[in-house]
């Protein structure tokens, strides 16, 4: 592998670190099948380019050669495969599924097929971002339902339906047009907002974002919280003091569909 040339992610989930050492931070990760832009090598490390433009340092044992056809794979829903090399394996939500693999367990859908089983309509994210991402553990830079942080759980989603959101919380609060501002204050706002829009929180005092979770119908939001161990549903009408907090950090909603 040459710098300037993709490479594919083999291993279920290849992480993404804030520098060419084990022992640094996770900022991201990519799942499998999925290609990276090698920029810059380190030894065995090589600085990285995932899709949507995120850069990280990743170990070469998590990449070998794309082959240039991995957009025609079928795309994981979750399954465990079995594969050329007799191994057994499972995949999260996203992850693409090898054209010589076997689906064993779990479900997957054509690479044809994604755009009519994953259409940008709100109900249909809201609807996915439920049934894959409930029950997730909150992991920092994490992005499938074995573990994600707010904006993993965020992107995930959305790249499940053909929309490319960028990585983080404050980069996704830019994206679409705004519906609501915390002037406003959250629970006047909720007229105003609509499933599957986004809504953005600041615990700085300079209100920049560090959150964000998908809004539901009746005044709900999914996302993925320290707070609450991972992906969890706020009524955002509650006196839990929790979502008190929450309300007091809200900045504003965002429409991207």
């Amino acid at each position: 592998m040459n710098t300037n040339q993709p490479a594919r992610v083999r291993s279920a989930i290849a992480p993404m670190h804030s520098e060419g050492r084990v022992s640094a931070s996770q900022t991201s990760q990519v799942v499998a099948g999925h290609i990276v832009q090698l920029l810059e090598q380190n030894g065995d490390w090589w600085r990285v380019r995932s899709a949507d433009n995120y850069d990280g340092w990743m170990h070469c044992g998590y990449l070998e050669p794309a082959s240039g056809d991995e957009l025609l794979w079928p795309l994981s829903l979750g399954v465990t495969v079995h594969e050329h090399d007799g191994r057994e394996r499972a995949l999260p939500v996203g992850a693409r599924v090898a054209s010589d693999a076997t689906v064993v367990s779990g479900s997957s859908v054509l690479a044809s097929g994604i755009a009519q089983s994953f259409p940008p309509i709100s109900i249909a994210v809201v609807q996915s971002a439920i049934t894959y991402y409930t029950g997730a553990s909150y992991q920092w830079g994490g992005v499938t339902e074995w573990g994600c942080d707010c904006s993993g759980l965020v992107q995930s989603v959305y790249a499940l339906h053909g929309c490319q959101l960028p990585r983080d919380a404050h980069q996704q609060a830019d994206v679409g047009n705004a519906v609501a501002v915390a002037a406003i204050g959250i629970a006047d706002a909720l007229d105003a907002i609509a499933e599957a829009d986004l809504l953005f929180f600041s615990d700085r005092e300079d209100r920049r974002i560090t959150h964000v979770g998908i809004a539901l119908s009746g005044g709900r939001m999914l996302h993925s919280a320290l707070g609450r161990g991972g992906v969890a549903l706020e009524v955002l009408g509650s006196d839990e003091p929790y979502v008190q907090r929450l309300r007091a950090n809200f900045v504003l909603a965002r429409r991207v569909l």
